[in-house]
């Protein structure tokens, strides 16, 4: 799976040079940090590996379809700090920035994505920091996913340290509404710009509505004998 599933805006400033040119501080510190969200994703997909796999044993089903995760670019987490007026170093970006790590769950169903966000928040070493739950209170575009902010513990071998990993948990049907509006959102000469847009927040609303109706006729299923 590819790991960087999200890139930089291509119309950002491009910063000249590697890691140590763009963030003050040494290559090794830069480098522990960039290890230690790895890590974090590690946990985070590993947990949801095993969680599936159980209710694979005892539902006789999967919640989840598959998993994407993705680190950001040193680029990419430049040009954030410095949309916010942060300085460039390792620091600002552990206490500022909580997307740095990502992973994206993909269901099937509406209720899957509940479910799959309970079973991580019971996690006794897993720590809600924030939920934007984009399901209920879609974007003005149509987008709709239910994002947390997670923090759990990575293990080293002289302690662990607890780092924050973006979680974004959707259906298929939302996954495939979004990867379609991304290509979009960043063409420089889109013809007919504004009724794109229209058309993907029309279609935001259909997936929408086959969402509901999936997991109606899901539920009636389950009530066959």
């Amino acid at each position: 799976m590819n790991d960087q599933y999200m890139m930089a805006h291509p119309d950002h400033a491009i910063i000249p040079g590697d890691e140590n040119d763009i963030f003050a501080g040494s290559k090794e510190e830069f480098d522990r940090m960039m290890m230690m969200y790895n890590g974090a994703i590690r946990e985070v997909k590993t947990k949801l590996q095993v969680l599936n796999d159980e209710l694979s044993m005892t539902r006789n089903r999967n919640p989840i379809e598959f998993i994407e995760t993705r680190i950001k670019t040193p680029q990419s987490i430049a040009i954030k700090l410095q949309k916010k007026g942060l300085p460039l170093t390792v620091d600002s970006v552990r206490e500022n920035l909580n997307d740095v790590a990502g992973v994206r769950v993909i269901c099937a169903f509406l209720d899957d994505i509940n479910q799959v966000a309970e079973m991580l928040e019971a996690q006794d070493d897993v720590c809600i920091i924030k939920t934007k739950d984009y399901i209920k209170r879609p974007k003005k575009n149509g987008y709709r996913s239910l994002h947390l902010i997670v923090e759990v513990p990575v293990f080293f071998s002289n302690g662990k340290e607890r780092v924050r990993v973006e979680v974004q948990i959707r259906t298929i049907a939302m996954d495939f509404w979004a990867s379609l509006e991304h290509s979009v959102k960043y063409k420089k000469n889109v013809k007919d710009a504004e009724d794109i847009f229209w058309e993907l927040k029309a279609c935001a609303d259909v997936i929408n509505r086959t969402d509901i109706h999936m997991q109606f006729i899901r539920d009636k299923i389950a009530y066959i004998e």
